[in-house]
C-alpha cells in the first residue's frame, strides 16, 4: 500500500504543477492587466509598474520565476485588493473565516444527511421515504444563489427578520443562515447517496440474517448495514469537504462574509495577478488533499480493499 500512495502523492504533485501552468497562462493571456483600472496611467508608469513586479519580462520566464518563488513559500504580494501585502498572509487571514463557516456546514449536512439517507432507505415505498425524496431532489436542484436569497428574504428581510442579514459579527446566530445554506445542497446530496447505498447493502444475505435474529433497527442499521453503505459517500465526501471548508463564492457573497472565497472573485474582478494564484492554488491543493485522503479512509473503512500495490492475501 505504500507503494500506491506515493504514486498516488506523486500524480498531486503533478496535478498541482499542471493547475499552476494553465492558470498562469491563461490570466495572462487574457486583455488587459492589473493596472489598467479605471484610472488612466501614463505608458511610462505603466512599463515601471510592469518592470518592478517581474510582468514585463516573457510569459515563459515570468512561470518559472514564479514556480522558482513559491517552491521557497514566496506566492508574491498583492498588486491590488490590499496593495504590497503577501499573498500568504492574505491567505492566513481570510481562510479560517471560509473554514469555520465550512466545518460547521459540513458538520450539519453530514450528520443530517446520513441520518435521513438511512431513514429513506429503511422506509422505502412509504410516505416518509418519498417526502424525503422530494426534499432532497429540490435541495439539490435549487442553484445556492436561489436558496440563499430566499433565506435572507424570508428570516433576515421583513417577513420573519430573525437572523442578521450581512457579516459574521453578532456572535454564534449570524453563523445560522450562512452555514444552513452552505450545508443543504450537500446534506441532500449526502442523503442520496446514503439512500441509494443502504438500499443496496439491505438487500444483502447477511443483513436478512441479522434481521431475522431480531435484532433492533438501530443495532441493523447503524452496526450491520452503514460501514458498508459509507464507501460510496465518502468518495462524494473528499471533494465536497474542499469545496465546503473554502466556502462557497455565492455565500459568502450573498451574506457579505470576508472569506477567502469572496476575496478570490474580487481578486479576478481586479486582475490581481498574485492574489488570484495563491488562491487558485489553495483551492487546487486542497481537493487534491481530500482526494488522497478519501482512498485512505477507504481502507480503513474497509480493510478488504485491496490496492494495485498491496501483497494479496
Amino acid at each position: 500500500m505504500a507503494g500506491y500512495f506515493i504514486k498516488r502523492i506523486l500524480l498531486a504533485l503533478g496535478t498541482l504543477l499542471l493547475v499552476i501552468c494553465l492558470t498562469f497562462i491563461l490570466m495572462n493571456t487574457v486583455p488587459g492587466g492589473p493596472f489598467l483600472g479605471e484610472k488612466a496611467i501614463s505608458a511610462r508608469v505603466l512599463a515601471e509598474l510592469e518592470a518592478k513586479y517581474g510582468l514585463d519580462k516573457p510569459l515563459p520566464v515570468q512561470l518559472k520565476n514564479y514556480i522558482l518563488s513559491l517552491l521557497h513559500g514566496d506566492m508574491g504580494v498583492s498588486l491590488k485588493m490590499q496593495k504590497n501585502r503577501p499573498v500568504r498572509i492574505i491567505i492566513g487571514e481570510m481562510f479560517p473565516v471560509s473554514a469555520k463557516i465550512g466545518a460547521i456546514a459540513l458538520l450539519w449536512a453530514t450528520i443530517a444527511g446520513i441520518g435521513l439517507g438511512c431513514l429513506a432507505a429503511y422506509t422505502r415505498g412509504k410516505w416518509e421515504d418519498s417526502l424525503l425524496q422530494i426534499v432532497t431532489t429540490l435541495g439539490v436542484a435549487f442553484p445556492v444563489f436561489v436558496s440563499a436569497t430566499a433565506l435572507l428574504v424570508l428570516f433576515a428581510g421583513g417577513v420573519f427578520h430573525v437572523f442578521p442579514s450581512s457579516g459574521i459579527s453578532r456572535g454564534p446566530i449570524s453563523y445560522v443562515l450562512p452555514c444552513f445554506t452552505l450545508g443543504l445542497t450537500p446534506m441532500c446530496s449526502i442523503a442520496r447517496y446514503t439512500r441509494s447505498s443502504m438500499l443496496d447493502v439491505l438487500n444483502k444475505e447477511y443483513i436478512k440474517t441479522v434481521r431475522a435474529y431480531g435484532h433492533p433497527v438501530p443495532h441493523l442499521i447503524f452496526k450491520h448495514a452503514l460501514r458498508n453503505a459509507l464507501i460510496p459517500v465518502v468518495t462524494y465526501m473528499g471533494p465536497l469537504i474542499a469545496a465546503v471548508l473554502t466556502g462557497t463564492f455565492v455565500v459568502e457573497s450573498v451574506f457579505n462574509i470576508p472569506g477567502l472565497g469572496r476575496y478570490f472573485i474580487q481578486s479576478i474582478q481586479n486582475r490581481d495577478y498574485p492574489l488570484i494564484m495563491g488562491t487558485t492554488i489553495f483551492f487546487a491543493a486542497l481537493v487534491i488533499l481530500m482526494s488522497v485522503l478519501v482512498d485512505l479512509i477507504y481502507k480503513i473503512i474497509d480493510p478488504r480493499i485491496q490496492f494495485s500495490n498491496d501483497e494479496a492475501g
